[in-house]
């Protein structure tokens, strides 16, 4: 559960440099049309931007990993048939049974 929540604040960092680095590609980009500097510029902002993205992508993808990680320690899994019908569920359940003291 650390590691999920370690990592949903690192993807959280990752996306604001995400966004920083495309509002500097606008800002180059512009600059460029207004002749003011090098395509260059461009290029290298353009290439930082990836960067980002790519480290928000392989952030989340390891997120998701430490989820499935996770349930599976939990005792948990995948499979549909698995799961309990609604049939179980819904019945009545004897609670008092799940009780350690038994009531008199």
């Amino acid at each position: 559960m650390a590691a999920l929540r370690i990592l949903e604040q690192e993807v959280l960092v990752q996306n604001k440099a995400v966004e920083s680095a495309q509002k500097a590609v606008l800002l180059t980009t512009n600059q460029y049309k207004a002749g003011t500097i090098s395509y260059l510029n461009v290029m290298i902002d353009q290439a930082a931007a990836l960067a980002n993205e790519k480290t928000a992508v392989d952030l989340q993808g390891q997120r998701l990993s430490a989820a499935v990680l996770l349930i599976k320690a939990l005792g948990g899994g995948w499979k549909s048939s698995a799961l309990p019908s609604e049939e179980d569920i819904s019945g009545d359940i004897k609670w008092l049974q799940f009780l350690p003291i038994p009531l008199k």
